[in-house]
């Protein structure tokens, strides 16, 4: 006899066993220094910014965005696997329990995002001088925690539908309510606020609607989906531990691959550097991580007063952008062929170090010209000569360490 609650037990089960296998690798000591001194610095600085705040300043606006952006993205984690567009369909009339626990899941999941954006955004709620004491954010965040429900229901029943089209056009009009019902409520004006909101319990009425006219569930769209979260999270875990499960996805991106290897000569000694070079950027999400890691960093530096810290958080980005990209060195670990290369095999060492190399060194002159940028030609030239010596030592001395 089929029972939907042990059935959710036990995929539940499976499943936080799967993510801790990783996170104890992914929050290691290193990172974990790394993300308190970046938190505390920009606590700090966030902290004097609010001291200094223009009356004119659109909190509402901001804190709007945010809030409806976090109630709009509201992924449910099915927990199905590939096999269970065959085993599981002739049980789909008995899943409804399961899946409405699959629901509740997602919401706890995803409350984290909620608090911490909550506990962010309150000093500048305070200092922006919106509402009226503590009692007045409680309750923009009871909206925010019944937003959030809504859009988990709302996004569960669009599943059902095949449409891509019709998918996108809802998410979009359901991002634009959301924002703009937290906007006008932020901001005081509660008539435009409640007419946005019932055009959102409309919408949430429509969805339903909709949902129940089809014939049955997107077997296949909502295994696509809950196997491409778990992807994102395996290629994060790959830069910290080998990950079997891991199914790379390869970008084109022909004009970047062109940049980077066209300095590379034809010649048998150099099958590595070719290699790596490409792997970069096609392979994983290698060279998207070092644009967000290099724009993050500048755009941190760019408002950070203190040259010191600003010195600091560059290096930190350094690190922590060398760091990720060392899973290079594993990306091709089940593909037997390479063992076949007529190559020496301290080539595949030296072509990544010197692709490492240059990458940090690409990086570090990044970072300096945003000292350039703000018209502080002592902190280029510190940052530049800091940021090379760091870089390089990093590469020289630490990752041959890691590799091993």
């Amino acid at each position: 006899m089929f029972n939907a609650d042990t059935f959710f037990k036990q995929r539940l089960s499976e499943h936080m066993k799967e993510m801790n296998r990783y996170l104890r690798y992914i929050f290691n000591q290193h990172l974990m220094i790394a993300m308190l001194f970046l938190i505390s610095g920009l606590a700090y600085y966030y902290q004097q910014w609010l001291e200094t705040l223009d009356p004119g300043f659109p909190a509402p606006l901001l804190i709007g965005v945010v809030f409806g952006l976090l109630a709009s993205y509201s992924p449910v984690r099915t927990l199905l696997k590939e096999a269970d567009i065959v085993f599981l369909l002739p049980l789909e009339p008995k899943l409804h329990r399961y899946f409405k626990l699959t629901i509740g899941y997602s919401f706890f999941t995803q409350l984290y995002l909620l608090i911490l954006a909550a506990a962010a955004l309150a000093p500048l709620f305070f200092a922006a001088g919106l509402g009226d004491g503590f009692a007045s954010y409680l309750l923009v965040f009871f909206v925010l925690l019944v937003f959030k429900l809504w859009n988990l229901h709302m996004n569960w029943w669009m599943l059902k539908i095949r449409n891509v089209n019709i998918r996108r056009g809802e998410q979009t009009l359901r991002v634009v309510l959301n924002i703009g019902c937290f906007w006008l409520f932020l901001r005081g004006d509660l008539m435009a606020a409640a007419v946005l909101t019932v055009l959102f319990v409309a919408l949430l009425i429509a969805d339903f609607s909709i949902s129940r006219k089809q014939g049955g569930l997107a077997w296949d769209l909502l295994i696509e989906k809950d196997q491409a979260r778990m992807q994102a999270f395996y290629r994060i875990a790959n830069q910290f531990a080998d990950v079997p499960h891991l199914k790379t996805k390869v970008h084109k991106r022909q004009s970047v691959v062109n940049l980077f290897t066209s300095r590379v000569p034809f010649e048998q000694k150099d099958t590595y550097d070719y290699l790596f070079r490409v792997t970069f950027v096609r392979g994983g999400d290698y060279f998207g991580l070092f644009l967000r890691l290099t724009i993050l960093a500048g755009v941190i530096i760019y408002f950070i007063p203190n040259l010191w810290v600003q010195l600091a958080f560059a290096l930190l980005f350094l690190y922590l952008t060398g760091f990720q990209l060392i899973g290079l060195w594993k990306h091709h670990r089940t593909i037997a062929w390479m063992d076949l290369y007529p190559v020496p095999d301290d080539t595949r060492k030296h072509a990544l170090l010197a692709l490492l190399q240059q990458l940090a060194i690409i990086q570090a002159v990044l970072l300096s010209l945003v000292f350039l940028f703000r018209a502080d030609v002592l902190g280029f030239g510190l940052a530049l000569i800091v940021g090379l010596v760091f870089g390089v030592g990093f590469v020289r001395m630490y990752v041959p360490k890691r590799l091993k």
